[in-house]
């Protein structure tokens, strides 16, 4: 039986209608997919006039080793220097360069295609501008817990602005893959484990890079990546293979992306991995049965760097030339700096091996893509010098990343009320390898362009709103993954002199992000050994968490009467966390991962399925149960947990009905009030559960969550609404549908726990 809509017709593999309800509840406009019309005569003009050869340099991408941010980043892999690569770019052989920097260097290089060439087409000019560039937020994870999808649009839309001004049209981001494994390390990169929360940040972050014209000198192009299900790498190892259903890859990794789409993305950058044995960079059905024909994409695909030439050692193509074959084949336009496509499709063409047609068709959605960005009217656009120097490192700039990490931070535990500190009339040591360290607040991407001098410390932060800046101590204590010689006994003697002690402990900047994987997410042995020296010591502690992914906390690091997850927050992290620690900013944050209470719980998310013997709440009966002999399979902080310094009270829970129509629209209210004496924000989430359903659905899937402010005392009424599209699932035959039946719903604090009501999902008509 499959489940028939209104007018007979099967729900069917799209999900366009789901997005717009999901995107819709979280309160944020759609706009409709940009696609590329018929293609202009001058594109049809220039791609007559082509060689096969000039053909291939549209498609063949760069490092920019005329204008490195930091020298060769892989200089095994590019061996170009920039006097052939200005003779190349003259010779029409490439048409993409990345992560260079800085407009004059950019202009110069843009004459070289424009005034240098035979057809004048112009360059692209990308890079990886992931959160931020001279000026730096925080990761995308840690903003992902701000819970603020209009934040994560400021700040990408003020990380174009600087970029552009530098030079640059097109940014490699924002990821979107959906991580549920905090073993991996691009975690940090992603906006967690929840579908819908990736949605809405996607979308955010494709619409704040790109803003409003793709013409303006300040719209970067977007690219959300990876295609596809790269988050879902087995055992959390970089680069691995992935193993999973169809019904998980549609229900999960590939709504973002989707969202992304529906906001305007005209790019996307397939994966390193495998899909069920077809790695994602020779994957036809994803790139062109998905992407193309289902979806309507009609923007361009780029590879991952050098993924193409990869599919060699996958053992999918038996040579560079095969590995050029089958990934222009499968759907990939542009190839990123393997050379593959420039080097070897002269001679694929020549062959037969590869259609003409096929070379055309990506060659014209490049040239689509420069001239929907202004190109060929304007190369020159967003290099301008001046301009550079004017919106580079601005204060409005600094004041955005402040408040973006300050909202990012979530308070995890406050016994007894220790926080806020007074910012007078108590002594305080600051200890542990971040409390006064400066190359460790950008996280992972966030130094490659960086302005390393914007970077403020734990110790700077602190001591510019502490009335007495003597009254603060620093001390190491230990390195981040080594002792320090007499560091412990000199960081305890510290703490002993103070009333309260902020152990600031975690990962390293290079712990985390990509090739940063690991078998255990806890905190360092040295860092643990200093933790538990310093809790003997018997002075009050907070602990400030430098983490770029979930962490298994232990000892007197779990057990400190106040934590704070800091994450990577960015160029303004110091003085971020001093807001949050003195109370200037109530925290706000959400965690939009789940804390494990041991690493060999991963990969961890809340929305699992249920199993036929789930554990009991008593933990004296779980014999036989799907449980683990040492541990109950829990977490230590759930998906979307996060305390303030004001207490809020949810109350008051309504539906408009108990019967949703299938057709209708069910509305769900409740009252929000501030429990507390200070301003506050809270985020209240919107959960639901499928009871029965012809595959086993979520213990709990969240479909919405709104931001509330409040001042002492006040309150307000919270508005959600559900229709049948936010209860669809990939079942029978893969294909998208929803099902009548009884449904639970909670609004939230966390992903465990929240008022509940029930209501029944009404049937249409139901065919064979």
């Amino acid at each position: 039986m499959v489940l028939k809509t209104a007018n007979g017709g099967p729900e069917g593999p799209s999900r366009r209608g789901f997005l717009s309800g999901a995107a819709a509840l979280a309160g944020l406009a759609v706009a409709t997919p940009r696609a590329f019309a018929r293609a202009s005569d001058r594109v049809e003009a220039l791609l007559a006039q082509m060689t096969i050869e000039e053909k291939a340099g549209q498609l063949s991408c760069f490092a920019d080793m005329i204008r490195p941010p930091i020298g060769d980043m892989n200089p095994l892999v590019n061996l170009r220097n920039a006097q052939t690569l200005t003779a190349e770019i003259q010779a029409g052989r490439i048409g993409v360069l990345m992560n260079g920097v800085g407009a004059q260097a950019a202009l110069e290089t843009q004459k070289a295609a424009v005034e240098g060439s035979r057809l004048k087409i112009p360059l692209l000019f990308a890079a990886d501008v992931i959160h931020g560039f001279r000026t730096v937020f925080p990761i995308p994870l840690a903003e992902a817990a701000s819970f603020d999808p209009r934040l994560a649009e400021r700040t990408a839309r003020a990380a174009a602005s600087e970029a552009s001004a530098s030079g640059l049209h097109w940014t490699f981001a924002p990821m979107v893959d959906v991580a549920r494994d905090q073993r991996w390390g691009r975690v940090a990169e992603g906006s967690g484990e929840d579908p819908y929360l990736g949605e809405v940040m996607a979308a955010a972050r494709v619409r704040g890079f790109q803003g409003r014209d793709l013409k303006a000198d300040d719209s970067m192009l977007a690219t959300p990546k990876h295609f596809a299900a790269y988050g879902a790498v087995m055992a959390g190892l970089e680069y691995n293979s992935v193993e999973l259903s169809e019904a998980t890859l549609r229900e999960v990794h590939l709504p973002p992306f989707q969202a992304a789409f529906a906001a305007g993305a005209m790019t996307v950058m397939s994966a390193f991995n495998d899909v069920n044995g077809v790695p994602s960079t020779a994957n036809k059905r994803l790139l062109t049965g998905v992407l193309r024909e289902e979806w309507g994409f009609k923007g361009v695909v780029i590879s991952d760097y050098t993924s193409d030439q990869e599919l060699v050692a996958h053992g999918f193509a038996a040579d560079d030339r095969d590995a050029a074959r089958v990934a222009i084949l499968a759907g990939v336009d542009i190839s990123m700096q393997s050379g593959l496509y420039i080097r070897y499709l002269p001679e694929l063409v020549a062959s037969g091996a590869v259609p003409m047609a096929v070379v055309d068709a990506s060659v014209r959605r490049v040239l689509a893509l420069k001239e929907a960005i202004g190109l060929f009217d304007n190369p020159y656009r967003s290099l301008d010098p001046t301009v550079e120097k004017a919106r580079t490192a601005t204060p409005a700039l600094r004041a955005l990343s402040r408040e973006a990490g300050a909202k990012s931070i979530v308070l995890l535990k406050n016994d007894r009320g220790l926080l806020p500190l007074p910012k007078a009339g108590k002594r305080l040591a600051l200890i542990g390898p971040f409390a006064d360290d400066r190359d460790n607040v950008l996280g992972a991407w966030g130094g490659f362009f960086a302005n390393r001098a914007l970077n403020v410390d734990l110790a700077t932060g602190l001591r510019a709103q502490l009335a007495d800046p003597a009254s603060l101590v620093v001390e190491r204590g230990s390195d981040v993954e080594a002792p320090i010689a007499g560091g412990i006994e000199r960081a305890v003697a510290a703490a002993q002199a103070a009333d309260i002690v902020l152990l600031a402990v975690g990962e390293s900047q290079d712990m985390t992000g990509e090739a940063k994987s690991r078998t255990e997410i806890r905190i360092p042995p040295a860092q643990q050994r200093l933790a538990e020296a310093i809790a003997a010591a018997g002075k009050p502690v907070v602990v400030l968490l430098r983490h770029g992914r979930a962490l298994a906390l232990e000892g007197a690091v779990r057990d400190a009467p106040a934590i704070l997850a800091t994450w990577f927050l960015g160029s303004e992290m110091g003085n971020a966390v001093a807001d949050v620690l003195f109370g200037t900013v109530n925290p706000s944050g959400r965690l939009p991962v789940s804390f494990p209470l041991d690493s060999g719980q991963e990969p961890f998310f809340y929305n699992s399925r249920p199993t036929g013997r789930p554990a009991p709440a008593d933990p004296n009966a779980q014999e036989y149960k799907s449980r683990w002999r040492s541990i109950r399979n829990d977490a230590l902080y759930p998906f979307g947990f996060g305390l303030g310094y004001a207490p809020f009270a949810v109350t008051d829970l309504r539906l408009s009905t108990d019967k949703l129509g299938w057709n209708d629209t069910l509305h769900v209210t409740a009252k929000v009030r501030n429990m507390g004496s200070v301003q506050g924000e809270h985020v209240v989430q919107l959960y639901v559960r499928d009871r029965v359903a012809s595959r086993t659905r979520p213990v709990r899937e969240l479909k919405g969550f709104q931001r509330v402010s409040l001042a002492p005392g006040n309150e307000r009424e919270v508005r959600f609404e559900l229709r049948r599209e936010n209860l669809m699932f990939v079942g029978d035959r893969d294909y998208w549908l929803a099902e009548p039946g009884m449904f639970d719903l909670w609004l939230a604090n966390c992903a465990t726990d929240g008022l509940t009501a029930s209501f029944e999902l009404l049937a249409s008509r139901i065919g064979a």
